[in-house]
């Protein structure tokens, strides 16, 4: 896409991605000779999963976080989870960095691919259909509130919870049923659907003990997620992780917004 819009674009970590090859206006290299004539670097979302490696399912290469942060010195960085260690490595080497995950256009943005991915999997998972369905969305954030849209958009009996008193007011305002944490145990037997947008612990032991066994969790929360997993499967409860849903089921959507964010940053460098 940045090479269609005429950017002259580096590769390096993506040679088994055999496409690019006859992108014009692309060329693949060595790290060191695509970062060297550039301003900007990119690299992926999340950047790394162990600290150590750059995530880089196109390449055999084993990419390390150190060379490419020492390489990118003088440079502007972008990508996404970037922890404080690597922030500390890239504050040493004069790299700037920019984290797109913190990016609020783009993470608005991200969440309706993310909700329109949690209704594909609990329409591939479940016996019947969602309209009808009662459904229980744990968390009022970006998230929640584009999936309670979506899924009383099809008929779906939407449940919210959330703690604030202002998400109470708005699942109220939009006609969604209201359930607080504190009161949502007495009430988990009745749900065929519930989707976890919270990255903290909330569908403990004592929590899972009152779904019914027929009932799916979907669990879209970034690690480590919002439910005992080891608890749910030993008692028969299925629960799907589905993390980086927006690459995985609208992966050309995720590039224009990734690539509209970057533009945003470029435009925002000028003034």
């Amino acid at each position: 896409m940045l090479a269609k819009d005429n950017w002259k674009v580096y590769t390096y970590g993506l040679e088994n991605a055999e496409e690019l090859e006859k992108i014009k206006n692309v060329q693949i290299t060595t790290l060191e000779e695509a970062i060297k004539p550039v301003e900007f670097v990119v690299s992926g979302i999340p950047f790394t999963s162990n600290g150590v490696y750059v995530n880089s399912p196109f390449s055999k290469k084993k990419i390390t976080v150190n060379e490419v942060i020492k390489q990118a010195n003088g440079k502007c960085f972008i990508a996404g989870g970037i922890d404080q260690k690597i922030r500390d490595k890239s504050n040493q080497e004069n790299v700037k960095i920019i984290d797109i995950l913190k990016r609020e256009e783009f993470t608005i943005l991200n969440t309706i691919s993310t909700a329109e991915g949690a209704i594909q999997i609990a329409m591939e998972e479940t016996s019947r259909t969602l309209h009808g369905s009662k459904i229980l969305i744990l968390g009022f954030g970006r998230i929640g509130k584009i999936l309670a849209k979506m899924l009383s958009g099809i008929g779906a009996k939407v449940y919210c919870e959330a703690r604030k008193n202002e998400d109470f007011a708005w699942i109220k305002a939009y006609g969604y049923e209201l359930i607080q944490l504190n009161k949502i145990k007495n009430s988990l037997h009745q749900f065929d659907v519930i989707i976890n947008t919270i990255p903290s612990l909330i569908l403990t032991k004592e929590y899972l003990k009152k779904i019914n066994m027929e009932c799916i969790i979907i669990d879209v929360a970034s690690l480590p997620g919002g439910v005992d997993k080891e608890f749910a499967k030993q008692i028969g409860i299925r629960v799907i992780s589905a993390l980086s849903l927006p690459g995985k089921v609208a992966p050309v959507t995720s590039a224009e917004i990734i690539k509209e964010t970057i533009y945003n940053i470029l435009e925002e460098m000028k003034n």
